[in-house]
């Protein structure tokens, strides 16, 4: 009896040792299935993450044309900038900036309280950037009148047209510390249409277009880019361009040598005020 008490003890502590072991396994087995459920969550966490930050530093400003583009398309406004049953002018300037002529401007805006539309150069926008912020920063609307103003290499191709548009907003973005600021509005150097490269203007009219990008000229001007110098005869020859016009859109330039574009235009405010028209921007048209 003794001994078949001896021979039995062996098998239970056997029993035990195996019954024991598969605990453990199940134990570390499970512990596995958890440390791995928890590195896949904290990896799929941190890949959340990691997506929400790029979406979130991603530029905002559109490459393509979408539905709600098409939808507040700014060529379709910019076309029926004439259209108005109330007197308005739109004041505009080219070439710009330089520190000669556009700072007294701003100066003189400011006084009056009046927003403009700036059809900025891309090469003097790198130029004087610090010009270019103010202007936005006081309300005014920054165009683009391409990077060049080279009618031999600006008009070569409308794609040309769209990569100089492009470069220019480009500088904008730059100067003004806007990311995303696409100005969408593109005024021809020597306008939209005639001259010697009439057929690559209208092209480049479609390729912009199809980028919801639109183009304005004008419809009066002091012709101050035309030769005149003589402050009184500029004054005359925008009075008789504006004639009897409801929405008038004014050609004038603020380059260096432009001198006279911001003696006379005190007294052109005071006179399309005396008329009855309200200063408006492409902000305002927009809205």
């Amino acid at each position: 009896m003794i001994l078949d008490l001896i021979e039995i003890k062996p098998k239970l502590n056997v029993k035990k040792v195996v019954i024991v072991s598969i605990i453990i396994v199940l134990l570390l087995a499970l512990v596995g299935v958890l440390t791995t459920f928890a590195i896949i969550n904290y990896i799929e966490l941190n890949k959340v993450k990691e997506e929400q930050i790029l979406q979130l530093t991603k530029p905002t400003h559109k490459v393509y044309l979408t539905e709600e583009d098409k939808k507040n398309n700014i060529v379709t406004k910019v076309n029926k900038i004439y259209n108005s049953d109330y007197k308005r002018v739109f004041l505009t300037f080219d070439d710009g900036p330089s520190k000669s002529v556009t700072i007294p401007i701003l100066d003189i805006l400011k006084e009056n309280n009046i927003k403009a539309t700036f059809f900025t150069l891309g090469s003097n926008v790198n130029r004087y950037p610090e010009i270019v912020k103010r202007a936005y920063q006081e309300g005014h609307y920054i165009a683009n009148h391409s990077y060049t103003h080279s009618y031999k290499d600006l008009y070569k191709s409308p794609e040309k047209v769209l990569e100089e548009y492009n470069k220019t907003e480009k500088a904008i973005r730059k100067a003004i510390g806007v990311e995303n600021y696409n100005s969408r509005l593109f005024r021809f150097p020597g306008g939209s249409v005639g001259g010697k490269y009439d057929k690559n203007k209208k092209e480049a009219v479609k390729l912009l277009n199809k980028n919801n990008i639109a183009h304005l000229d004008w419809n009066a001007l002091t012709a101050d880019a035309a030769g005149i110098t003589d402050n009184n005869e500029m004054l005359k020859y925008l009075e008789k361009t504006i004639g009897n016009k409801k929405s008038v859109v004014i050609l004038m330039h603020d380059t260096g040598s432009k001198k006279g574009t911001y003696e006379i235009l005190p007294k052109l405010i005071k006179m399309l005020k005396e008329k009855g028209y309200k200063f408006e921007n492409i902000y305002d048209l927009l809205r």
